[in-house]
């Protein structure tokens, strides 16, 4: 199965929420690997990688995020594709 990755900008009220709680235990459960972060702008950002089914799924829970969150857009940002694959998901500080 060809792993790819994706890198997002999500926007709304996505930090002081619970937010990347969510976004890792998710991901965990997808078996996606790595990172979520705070912006300074507000936003979130996260990189995603697994298998096309497995990206597309998360990205379905992103736009949910937990109770409090209210995303408004979901931004796809370059990346580079042939990156090496990290191991396991994390919260970037």
């Amino acid at each position: 199965m060809k792993t790819i990755r994706k890198q997002l900008k999500i926007a709304g009220r996505v930090q002081g929420v619970g937010y990347r709680h969510f976004v890792k235990k998710n991901a965990e459960s997808l078996n996606i690997n790595g990172w979520v972060q705070n912006m300074k702008d507000g936003t979130v950002e996260a990189l995603l990688i697994g298998s096309s089914e497995e990206v597309q799924q998360m990205i379905q829970k992103l736009w949910e995020g937990p109770f409090s969150a209210k995303v408004e857009d979901i931004t796809e940002m370059v990346v580079d594709q042939n990156a090496g694959i990290s191991d396991g998901f994390r919260v970037r500080r």
